[in-house]
């Protein structure tokens, strides 16, 4: 593997950490890609379908016992390569589901499965930055969206070729494959990782969540309520509040994915200039106000701006709560990781519960509250300290 020609052990590990990223990304975006094509072959109806959808949320938010055992049991390492690789194997699983109960029962465990391996691969990437005393996290996370958009790519190739679900799932199993092998020899082993993870396997012992980790958690939930619901809402909130065409109200979407992407690739910068709790601090306090004053002005030009301010805040909280979650141990960063996945969760559905009350101009008045909730808990976390900006791109 080319990995092993990466002579810098720091470089080496960032690929390898990377390669997870991606895989995620990639997994996620390619069974999503198909779902038209999972509702014709299975005869669901769009209720049906929505409930396969929450299926895969519900196992990655119940799953944290299940992770915070194995984290324990196995470490970050081998838990982070045997999840990618299941991951993998249940996209042929799910092409070949015979009936909609099955169909149900693989996506479930994809949930518990993508739990696993979020919860795995931020630990890597943690411990890669303390171990290194780099900063890389939020390029790791810029590598989960490159991997969505490679399957998105693949995924319109091979429908120019075949309709077969199951072709086209085979094929991207094998690209899983291939970057889960590519992560194998980079990522860092148990006696490498952060004295306080490694104590936390070495006990075996859950413990109370800390008062810093419960500011994490409601921090990292409202972020990602944030982003999930600017995702699934911001394409309607300009047709129907904006006025925008039905060409121009994707833009919408992309604003927000394209600033995240960019701030994204910028962020590890920034965290080593100004430090982790100045970076979400000014970055869920620009979405927040950004946005309202969107929303206070109306139009689309000003929603797109507003949209744009919070793809360009809100980027970097993940990552730095992450690396902050993980500094507490391997039971902190797993609690962590499954509020960020209940508020991707109840991100949209809430949106649309104050939509439907009242108007999705409230609706998203609560998603800038759900910024400035997290700009205040910012004040409540224990950060880690600037650092000089050491990482080069790879």
């Amino acid at each position: 593997m080319s990995v092993l020609r990466v002579r810098d052990p720091f470089h080496r590990g960032q690929l390898a950490v990377a390669a997870l990223f991606c895989s995620l990304g990639f997994q996620y975006a390619t069974w999503a890609s198909r779902i038209p094509a999972l509702k014709s072959g299975l005869g669901l109806s769009a209720a049906e379908v929505g409930v396969l959808l929450m299926a895969a949320g519900v196992g990655a938010a119940v799953s944290f016992p299940v992770v915070a055992a194995l984290m324990r049991h196995l470490g970050s390492q081998r838990l982070a390569l045997l999840s990618a690789l299941c991951l993998a194997l249940l996209l042929p699983a799910l092409a070949a589901a015979p009936n909609y109960p099955v169909a149900l029962l693989v996506m479930c465990v994809d949930g518990v499965l993508v739990g696993c391996l979020n919860v795995a691969m931020n630990a890597q990437g943690a411990a890669l930055e303390t171990r290194f005393e780099r900063n890389t996290m939020a390029r790791l996370h810029a590598t989960f969206s490159g991997g969505s958009l490679l399957a998105a790519l693949l995924a319109s190739g091979m429908n120019a070729v075949t309709s077969a679900v199951a072709v086209h799932f085979t094929a991207a199993a094998a690209i899983l494959l291939l970057l889960v092998a590519y992560a194998r020899t980079g990522l860092l082993t148990d006696d490498q990782l952060p004295a306080q993870q490694g104590e936390k396997k070495r006990t075996g012992k859950w413990t109370a969540p800390s008062r810093v980790t419960l500011w994490m958690c409601v921090a990292m939930a409202f972020g990602t309520v944030t982003e999930g619901a600017m995702n699934d809402w911001s394409a309607l909130y300009l047709e129907d509040v904006a006025d925008a065409s039905v060409e121009l109200a994707p833009l919408g979407i992309a604003v927000v994915s394209g600033m995240m992407v960019v701030a994204r690739l910028f962020a590890d910068g920034w965290r080593g200039r100004w430090g982790d709790g100045r970076v979400v601090l000014a970055g869920s306090a620009l979405a927040g106000v950004g946005l309202l004053l969107a929303l206070l002005s109306g139009g689309l030009v000003p929603a797109l701006l507003g949209f744009a301010c919070v793809g360009l805040g809100i980027a970097a909280v993940t990552p730095c709560v992450y690396v902050a979650a993980a500094g507490q141990g391997s039971d902190s960063l797993t609690l962590v990781a499954a509020m960020g996945t209940t508020g991707l969760l109840a991100g949209p559905p809430l949106i649309g519960f104050i939509a439907g009350a009242s108007s999705l101009v409230w609706g998203f008045a609560a998603v800038a509250a759900s910024a400035l909730v997290v700009c205040a808990c910012s004040t409540r976390i224990t950060w880690t300290a600037a650092e000089p900006e050491q990482v080069t791109p790879t």
